[in-house]
């Protein structure tokens, strides 16, 4: 890579003698030529004093001219912008969304690259997270090294899958929805989310008022016509009626508890997956992605190959689509434990599958509720943490349960590196990873890894 050069000496910020402030970068402006994708949503650059630059809006290879966002001559790395591009990748194309830019709307993060580019990036992504994180290569976890997109989501150049079911909508103090700018408070009005799927856009949240609200929460389920609104209200504000242009629930989120209380309608939406019909109360987690929990659950599935009277647990269940996968396979001999944390998504758990003897689930923490449960031994288990993964006290749990098999779910890169990792000093190694490009147009991805027992620490 060539050294950058500054555009100018404006961009160079001084101290005045006598202070002790560490000089701000913030606003200086370089020429720089793009090395590669970082996890992130951002590539990698440096300044002509060697600090390393996370870069929105570009490209690997490109030379292009980046403001600098965040950070300080003290910093160990920047952040910047991509605000003029001077030589383009061949893999860049123009952004589908009028609110994809510096500056502007931060939920997407490749709007700018072909769909197969984004996926290229993502999987280079994963490759080094695994080398870096736990030394592993795509051969060791038997990985193809791509990225598959999920059914459905191929669509022609220059337009974007509609694949989001559950959109978070900022309000400004004016009372207009919008999206929150990258690493920022601000509010980006918009009049269209083009990844929101046609269930939410039916909803037209963008088009009205929302005076005295902060926040609103749009789903749209997918597998019923359930649609419901979350209401967060601005300290002290009233709730305003609402007239949507589609029959609605409506939820709000309480002042003083933080919880989410019934207005109108069901408190919850019925999703489908897996031949079943899965109760998601009070905004609870379900994925994103219309086609992720059957994606999901047959990956999963699949990976496991469940037995007849087998003994399996789902950990971080939410409202149980594995463990209800599960017990549908292993039989009325077999028995399924599912632990969630979340309390209403517990419940829901037991709602959803009351009609299946064999499956107990439990409320609290994972690490927890394990040991109380006087459970020594599994044949299968399912994580499906959260963004921050299981961890190596929940992976020696694990392992000491002997289990022929165990399903990672994970939606975040370094986090399975780091567990998968942990898994090999246990003893576990991975008989394949799959990955999922389930947040198009974002840095994010789905991954399942399914272990197996191996030779301890290898």
């Amino acid at each position: 890579m060539s050294e950058p050069q500054p555009d100018s000496a404006e961009a160079r910020t001084s101290v005045e003698p006598g202070t002790e402030e560490t000089p701000s970068r913030v606003g200086e402006e370089y020429t720089v030529e793009i090395g590669a994708v970082a996890h992130g949503g951002h590539c990698v650059a440096r300044t002509p004093g060697g600090q390393v630059l996370f870069v929105r809006h570009t490209l690997p290879g490109e030379r292009v001219r980046v403001r600098v966002t965040e950070g300080d001559a003290a910093s160990s790395y920047l952040r910047a912008d991509a605000v003029e591009v001077l030589e383009a990748s061949k893999d860049r194309i123009p952004a589908p969304c009028p609110y994809a830019g510096p500056g502007l709307c931060g939920g997407c993060d490749w709007q700018h690259a072909k769909p197969g580019a984004q996926r290229r990036l993502k999987a280079q992504v994963l490759t080094e997270q695994l080398w870096r994180l736990a030394g592993l290569t795509a051969e060791d976890v038997h990985w193809d090294g791509t990225v598959e997109p999920a059914p459905g989501d191929k669509v022609p150049s220059g337009e974007v899958p509609a694949w989001r079911t559950r959109v978070h909508y900022a309000v400004d103090a004016e009372g207009r929805a919008g999206l929150r700018r990258h690493r920022s408070h601000e509010v980006e009005p918009i009049d269209r989310c083009l990844i929101a799927s046609e269930g939410v856009r039916e909803l037209g949240v963008e088009q009205r008022s929302w005076p005295q609200i902060a926040a609103v929460d749009a789903i749209a389920a997918t597998g019923s016509h359930d649609r419901q609104v979350i209401l967060t209200p601005r300290p002290g504000g009233r709730l305003p009626l609402v007239e949507l242009d589609r029959p609605v629930s409506v939820l709000r989120v309480g002042e003083r508890d933080q919880a989410v209380h019934r207005v109108h309608g069901r408190p919850y939406v019925r999703e489908r997956a897996d031949g079943r019909t899965w109760r998601v109360g009070n905004g609870g987690f379900w994925q994103g992605h219309a086609q992720a929990a059957e994606l999901l659950v047959d990956t999963v599935m699949r990976g496991l190959t469940p037995r007849k009277g087998e003994m399996a647990l789902d950990l971080y269940c939410g409202v149980g689509l594995f463990a209800g996968a599960l017990a549908d396979r292993v039989g009325d001999q077999g028995a399924v434990l599912g632990v969630e944390s979340d309390k209403r998504a517990a419940e829901d758990a037991r709602h959803n599958l009351g009609d299946s003897a064999r499956v107990r689930i439990e409320h609290g923490k994972v690490e927890s509720v394990l040991p109380r449960t006087g459970i020594t031994e599994a044949d299968l288990v399912v994580l499906d943490p959260p963004r921050a993964g299981a961890g190596r006290r929940t992976v020696r749990q694990l392992a000491g349960l002997g289990a022929r098999r165990v399903a990672y779910v994970a939606c975040d890169p370094a986090a399975l590196a780091r567990d998968l990792g942990y898994f090999r000093e246990e003893g576990y190694v991975a008989r394949f990873v799959r990955a999922f490009d389930l947040f198009p147009m974002t840095h994010h991805m789905e991954c399942v890894a399914i272990l197996e027992p191996g030779e301890k620490g290898r």
